[in-house]
């Protein structure tokens, strides 16, 4: 499958999650405050909760119904209840357009 575009890079809010849908897939994305957008599974592991709706911290996306926090760039939980990862997802900018492969995550 190739990269499908989910949205303009001047949809992003900094330090703030959007969720958009690649492939079927939902998927947070975070504009974080060094410029960088980092694209996760959009399902907390712990409660099958948007992460879109919760909070970004540092490098952090928050499960806003029980606190879990996901590392942007590993999509490790760093907080209980969760403690399975989300994935992880690879971010193309493209002419002011974010695209996402749903079918390639990052190795980590």
């Amino acid at each position: 499958m190739a990269a499908e575009k989910v949205c303009a890079v001047s949809d992003l809010v900094q330090d703030q999650a959007k969720r958009v849908v690649a492939g079927g897939i939902p998927i947070a994305l975070v504009l974080d405050s060094a410029g960088d957008i980092h694209a996760i599974g959009d399902t907390c592991t712990h409660g099958d909760i948007s992460l879109a709706e919760g909070f970004v911290e540092d490098n952090t996306l928050e499960c806003w119904a029980h606190g879990s926090k996901f590392e942007l760039t590993t999509g490790k939980p760093l907080t209980l209840p969760a403690y399975e990862p989300v994935p992880v997802f690879v971010v193309e900018v493209i002419d002011g357009e974010v695209f996402i492969d749903p079918t390639v995550t990052k190795e980590i």
